[in-house]
């Protein structure tokens, strides 16, 4: 039993280490979910240029939209504008007049996400001239090959 004279001995401090960096395997399953799925409607080309496209332009209908898209089909369009619809990033306004008229127009949702990907454009406009070199290389020896 140690004494009023006695020292005790010095507790070892727990050591506590600094917080992990956060990694994809931290991500909760349902983020991890949307994630995925908002990648793969982004990377199907027309989602990003339709949203680039009613940002220049603000409310636009089917017709010019498909004008100012370029190159995309109809059928295209309208499932483009279905899902991006679904999911809240872009508003749909049917006005009842003959024959019936009816709107697209961009979201506060779909204005974040062109923000977010807005640095897609920022790259591409730094590194073009280099991604067009190393095309240029590969299929100068691709053609060797």
């Amino acid at each position: 039993m140690p004494t009023a004279t006695t020292k005790r001995p010095a507790r070892a401090r727990p050591r506590v280490s600094p917080p992990a960096p956060r990694t994809l395997h931290d991500v909760a399953p349902e983020v991890d979910a949307l994630v995925h799925d908002l990648i793969g409607r982004i990377a199907d080309k027309w989602t990003m240029i339709v949203l680039e496209v009613l940002s220049e332009h603000g409310t636009l209908r089917f017709g010019r939209l498909a004008q100012l898209c370029g190159g995309i089909s109809q059928k295209m369009l309208t499932q483009t504008l279905r899902q991006m619809e679904r999911d809240g990033l872009v508003t749909r306004t049917v006005y009842a007049v003959v024959p019936p008229r009816v709107e697209y127009a961009r979201t506060d949702l779909g204005e974040t996400l062109g923000g977010a990907f807005c640095g897609v454009w920022e790259w591409a406009e730094k590194n073009r001239k280099r991604v067009e070199r190393a095309r240029t290389a590969f299929d100068a020896s691709a053609a060797h090959r």
